[in-house]
């Protein structure tokens, strides 16, 4: 059997304060208490907007029952920053929430702030919600016990509401199964901070009307000095009746055929405008009276006396704009329905007719039917077959002229890169596209990578680019010079002719004037007649050998004598640490 709610409800201003900032609604489905954060401009219109922005929620059947109670505060709270950047004035306004719908054999339950929420089952009275204060904290740390937070200083800091102090405020949601004879009660804290938890349970417990029970309630506070605002929302849970099942089935055909008696369009559109608070307030209450229900506190005061404009013209704009939606969804499904009709009707005439008549009615749906009925126009303006496949064409020609452009100019470039283990001067770019190549060798080298600093051969293997093949070059005799500190030195030459040769031939192409790239052979000075030196022979070796003997043969041999020679017939050279020279 499918569960309802039996409520009451009642607010009270209190002793001390001069407004009422609670809000407070119960109805069969739903019940949610919002306390306005006193001492700040605006806890009246916070908790009443906020209140006023869920009281729809009061309906049995709702799809993704488990988020749409947070999913619909959270825009509550949205709504209420959109109020502050309207009016400045309203700045630092909050409130607090503790809500419970009622979803088959489940409550889903929201909660933010320091408004309670207590279950009387199976004859155990306990606080379901969790205060969200600085004292509660205290108390979870254990550096106080819960006896002392009810004289606490501080028992009145909130650290978390909604408003404008966080776009996305965290909640306290949990979905908790429900069974025939509980007892709920919703209060805000000017019930708790007057009244005991056992003066609480006792009324609860033992007063079987439930209007008594809360009339009961806001007494003893009153009677205790009531220095805050004080709400109450109570209800016992029970199997739905007949009369309830009955409402609900008459509501429901109500709201999919559409409601005779909502007002006519031209009312909803000023209650849409925000202009007439008047038009605005008789929208909600139209509205909400479609449902039994208990409103109380300033949300009473914003539908039925229009005392708290702001939110009567804010709650009346966003209940115009989705009867304006239904409307004219509603117009879009009858003009469908009628079209259906019609071309059922002309099929059964005649087959080959029917077939005109579909191809002309094919093109109408719910997209071409606009908001005052009419049907837009379904004409369409056929293009010549062969657009699309020149178009196409001429997309790949100038893919191709692209392509090619990119490539030509790839080819423009030089880089100085590895090449098997070696320095070469490639061409084009150090890049692949799948398997076509943007570069290829250009140049190689005898400079090996090995002999270069290690960040060098990183640089070169990561492609070194250059500006053009002449920097490229530039670039190489660079790195040639760096690879020759690492030429072997030779000894001085003092063996026969062939073991020099020997030894020539063991030295590096790269550590020889000849191992560069296309490097012209450095040339050996004319000899001329009475010079006091040998030519050099055009091998390292011969310069080499004639520096380390250091004699003054040398010089009365003859220009054309070979190195080899000379250094035969030469004296021994001198220490190195000796003194002669």
């Amino acid at each position: 059997m499918p569960l309802a709610l039996r409520f009451a409800a009642a607010s009270h201003v209190g002793r001390v304060r001069s407004k009422n900032d609670d809000s407070g609604y119960a109805g069969t489905y739903f019940a949610v208490v919002a306390d306005g954060m006193g001492g700040h401009v605006g806890g009246d219109v916070a908790s009443a907007s906020t209140v006023l922005d869920l009281v729809h929620l009061d309906r049995p059947h709702h799809e993704g029952a488990e988020t749409i109670l947070p999913d619909e505060i959270q825009t509550a709270n949205t709504i209420l920053n959109e109020l502050v950047n309207h009016n400045p004035k309203l700045q630092g306004m909050g409130t607090t929430v503790t809500a419970l719908l009622l979803t088959d054999e489940t409550f889903q339950f929201s909660h933010i702030g320091d408004s309670r929420a207590y279950r009387l089952k199976d004859g155990v009275f306990e606080q379901i919600s969790k205060d969200h204060t600085f004292v509660q904290r205290l108390v979870d740390e254990g550096r106080i016990r819960p006896e002392e937070a009810e004289t606490h200083p501080h028992k009145n800091v909130l650290m978390r509401v909604l408003g404008d102090s966080d776009a996305s405020p965290e909640l306290d949601i949990e979905q908790i199964p429900v069974a025939p004879g509980e007892r709920w009660l919703l209060c805000s804290d000017g019930l708790n901070a007057c009244v005991s938890e056992a003066v609480v349970e006792r009324i609860v417990r033992g007063t079987k009307d439930l209007q008594e029970a809360t009339d009961d309630l806001v007494q003893v506070t009153l009677a205790n000095g009531a220095p805050d605002n004080v709400t109450v929302v109570l209800f016992d849970v029970v199997e739905e009746s007949e009369d309830d099942q009955a409402l609900n089935t008459l509501l429901d055909n109500a709201r999919a055929a559409g409601d005779d008696h909502a007002p006519d369009t031209g009312q909803i559109l000023i209650a849409a405008s925000g202009s007439d608070v008047e038009a605005s307030a008789a929208l909600i209450r139209h509205q909400m009276a479609t449902r039994p229900h208990k409103l109380v506190g300033a949300a009473q005061l914003a539908t039925e006396s229009g005392l708290i404009p702001i939110v009567t013209q804010r709650s009346g704009e966003r209940r115009a704009a989705e009867l304006l939606t239904h409307k004219s969804e509603q117009a879009r499904q009858e003009q469908l329905a009628a079209i259906e009709s019609a071309e059922a009707a002309q099929l059964a005439k005649s087959r080959p007719r029917s077939e005109k008549v579909h191809g002309r009615l094919a093109g109408v749906g719910p997209s071409n039917i606009l908001g005052d009925g009419t049907i837009a126009s379904t004409r369409r303006w056929g293009l010549p077959r062969w657009l699309v496949p020149a178009f196409l064409a001429f997309m790949t020609v100038v893919m191709v002229v692209i392509t090619w452009f990119a490539y030509s100019w790839t080819q423009t470039q030089y880089y100085v890169g590895n090449y098997s283990g070696k320095v070469a001067i490639f061409k084009g770019v150090s890049q692949e596209l799948g398997p076509l190549k943007l570069s290829r060798l250009d140049t190689p080298t005898d400079i090996p990578l090995d002999v270069l600093p290690a960040y060098t051969q990183q640089r070169i293997t990561n492609a070194l680019p250059a500006r053009d093949l002449e920097h490229a070059q530039e670039i190489v005799g660079e790195l040639l010079i760096t690879a020759r500190q690492s030429c072997p030195v030779l000894a001085p030459a003092t063996g026969s002719t062939s073991e020099n040769e020997t030894a020539t031939t063991t030295v590096p192409s790269y550590c020889t004037d000849s191992g560069s790239i296309e490097s012209p052979t450095l040339e050996s000075p004319t000899p001329t007649p009475g010079s006091s030196s040998s030519p050099a022979s055009g091998s390292s070796n011969s310069s080499g050998s004639s520096g380390a003997t250091g004699s003054s043969s040398s010089a009365a041999a003859s220009p054309t004598s070979s190195s080899n020679s000379t250094s035969t017939s030469s004296p021994a050279a001198p220490s190195p640490t000796g003194g002669n020279s």
